[in-house]
């Protein structure tokens, strides 16, 4: 009867070792899987971040149009959390294109914008985001 207890007392370690194996390895699972969840949330916010300032600079670039006609060049700028960038360039006569990008941390979102007449009000013909300018 004495070797009987051992072995339950021994059937009954290894269940908990075996329980707390198996507890162990769904928290860890569930605490990766929570770092990869908030990393997807923090990029598709850095993302809206981004697209917000490409925004802000093509409207920057829009203004400087407006107070004058014949501007082009370039400009940075640093809003918030990132950074967003514009170039205004002639393509001869009232035509212009801008090309904007924002920056929030690594992620970067580009618009390009076509224009087709600045007087006596902007004409815009395009305005869309691009892969690459």
């Amino acid at each position: 009867m004495h070797h009987t207890t051992h072995h339950h007392g021994f059937i009954a370690l290894i269940s908990v070792l075996i329980i707390g194996v198996l507890g162990i390895s769904i928290v860890t699972s569930l605490l990766l899987l929570g770092v990869g969840s908030s990393k997807t949330s923090l990029a598709s916010e850095q993302s809206a971040q981004a697209k917000a300032l490409a925004n802000a600079c093509a409207e920057e670039a829009l203004q400087h149009i407006h107070d004058s006609t014949s501007y082009t060049g370039s400009d940075t700028l640093t809003l918030g959390q990132g950074t967003c960038a514009y170039t205004v360039t002639s393509q001869g006569g009232q035509n212009r294109t801008i090309t904007s990008s924002g920056t929030v941390g690594t992620i970067i979102r580009k618009e390009k914008i076509i224009i087709t007449g600045v007087n006596p009000a902007i004409q815009i013909s395009s305005w869309q985001e691009v892969a690459d300018f």
